[in-house]
């Protein structure tokens, strides 16, 4: 039996410092995920931005209640016709294809896929236009006005989705060649078409006065239909021209590569798991009180900075080398690539998860108190997020794991099992919202999102696809210890610092500067006196 491939390992021609920046750089699997994991990191920084600016523009109330409600139709329509996962279908397609050396039917088969996918797309995008105020009027049945303005957002961001569509197609073209920088970039340039739009259309068409104009909280949405355009679709088109792809306007039904595709999407498309719906399902509970959709939202945002970096990064890096080994016939070694990148996805997740839940109170009033966001407004989010932290390793687990069987060409087990905890999962929501209130719905959240994870692992190890006994467990203890001890440190120095009792934005910064290093003191020491390989695993990349 060959040895599962060292995902460390350089490719060949790829000794330059800073060659892995480039976007012809042909990765590796944890290069891929560094490299994610960075421009995550910047774009969810710039999101952060985007966030404080809406709280402090606009607050947490009626207005920003129905602007994150009109992202859930479009969303809606994408997950329901496209799977919400184009790029992840079709990256195992156009795998199959390349390992055959039939590029030409590999093009043919994007360009059937395009056609065929937006002529669908856009027909439902059209009814959707015309049933909109419906929709706006079930989620808002006792406000006109915020069903109104809903509406009028819904109907702005509902094109978006042929450029999301559009653009995840053609990311696969990259993303089989090992190439990664444009799906790094594309969120980056989405997220700033959002600030963009709200600065140009609320603030300086306004005559720079700072008084918000008629396009008020609209502003955000159109700025996220061009961030659509020029993020997500030009993005990835760019990359696919540059690799040489050649577009075909036509349509056939019988090509084997839109019938693969449709296949393997069919039970995405049919599927609804807790991962697309939770959102859905927070603010259909909280609607009934102006502003907590809106901190539920924040909170959920903040929560999905950290997830994106360490979960979602991993999950977009490994899942073309997971395709390669599987259609190969490479089992064993698919097997220990899983495992390898759920360890090590577990491992950090648990050090951050003591950091986040530690710090939840000063990073919240840091980020989004001010102006029409209050203190009030703050320690609810805070609340929310705290609990949101403790689910972050299951989030972050699930993304590898569920890449694994969509590597397989295998959607139907995750999807039907994931359809079924969804069913079983809302009467969960409703019994600890009507018990609890809106913070029994930030814990419903987390039990729905356990059960899926653990339902994903037992699938796969039932199927002898994965074995949970090839998760590294003494990494993942000694993580789980020094989690423990730097949960501990960092609670203990937050009771001294003068911002504990009446926090302060200098105050949080100061206890955010501290406790991080503090934490990051506190686990490394631990990884280190324990004689974890975790940190010279992340280390060693450098050199890749």
């Amino acid at each position: 039996m060959s040895l599962p491939p060292d995902p460390l390992a350089p490719l060949p021609g790829t000794s330059s410092r800073f060659g892995w920046l480039r976007p012809s750089h042909r990765h590796t699997t944890l290069s891929a995920t560094v490299l994610l994991s960075v421009f995550a990191l910047l774009s969810r920084i710039i999101g952060l931005v985007r966030d404080k600016y809406i709280a402090y523009t606009f607050g947490a109330g009626p207005g920003t209640d129905a602007y994150n409600v009109a992202f859930q139709l479009p969303d809606l329509i994408n997950y329901l016709l496209i799977g919400g996962a184009a790029s992840i279908s079709f990256v195992t397609i156009l795998s199959r294809y390349r390992e055959a050396n039939q590029h030409e039917e590999g093009d043919e088969a994007l360009s059937v896929i395009l056609n065929t996918m937006l002529l669908v797309l856009g027909g439902a995008i059209l009814l959707a236009e015309f049933f909109v105020p419906f929709y706006t009027r079930f989620f808002f049945p006792n406000s006109a006005a915020e069903a109104a303005l809903c509406a009028r957002m819904t109907r702005i961001l509902l094109p978006g989705q042929i450029f999301f569509f559009a653009g995840g197609v053609l990311a696969a073209v990259a993303l089989v060649r090992k190439q990664f920088t444009y799906q790094a970039i594309s969120p980056l340039v989405y997220t700033l078409g959002i600030i963009f739009g709200g600065v140009l259309f609320s603030h300086v068409l306004a005559g720079g006065t700072g008084a918000v104009d008629p396009f008020g909280i609209s502003s955000l949405a159109w700025g996220a239909l061009g961030g659509a355009f020029a993020g997500p679709f030009l993005v990835n088109a760019y990359a696919a021209i540059r690799a040489g792809v050649r577009y075909r306007a036509r349509l056939d039904f019988h090509n084997p590569g839109l019938r693969s595709w449709v296949r393997m999407s069919l039970p995405l498309m049919l599927g609804v798991t807790v991962v697309f719906m939770d959102n859905i399902i927070l603010s259909w509970f909280a609607k009934h009180s102006a502003g907590d959709i809106s901190r539920l939202m924040y909170a959920k945002r903040l929560f999905t900075a950290p997830m994106a970096i360490i979960g979602q990064a991993a999950g977009a890096a490994s899942l073309p080398f997971f395709a390669s080994l599987y259609s190969r016939s490479r089992f064993d070694d698919y097997a220990s690539a899983v495992n390898r990148a759920v360890s090590r996805i577990l491992s950090v997740a648990l050090m951050l998860t003591a950091a986040m839940f530690a710090l939840a109170r000063p990073s919240v009033d840091l980020i989004f108190r001010g102006g029409s966001f209050g203190r009030a407004d703050g320690n609810l989010t805070a609340m929310y997020f705290a609990i949101f932290t403790l689910s972050l390793a299951l989030w972050a687990s699930q993304a590898i794991y569920s890449r694994a069987f969509f590597a397989a060409g295998q959607t139907l087990p995750p999807m039907r099992a994931g359809t079924i905890i969804t069913a079983i999962s809302i009467p969960v929501y409703w019994l600890l919202h009507q018990r609890f209130g809106v913070i029994g719905l930030a814990w419903a959240s987390n039990l729905a999102i356990f059960i899926h994870t653990v339902t994903l692992a037992i699938l796969l190890h039932r199927r002898r696809m994965v074995s949970l006994a090839g998760l590294n467990r003494p990494e993942l203890a000694k993580s789980l210890l020094a989690a423990a001890v730097s949960f501990a440190g960092v609670t203990l120095l937050l009771r001294i610092l003068p911002h504990a009792h009446t926090p302060t934005h200098p105050g949080d910064l100061l206890a955010l500067t501290v406790g991080g290093l503090l934490w990051a003191g506190l686990c490394f020491g631990v990884l280190h006196l324990t004689g974890s390989t975790l940190p010279a695993q992340i280390l060693k990349r450098r050199a890749a």
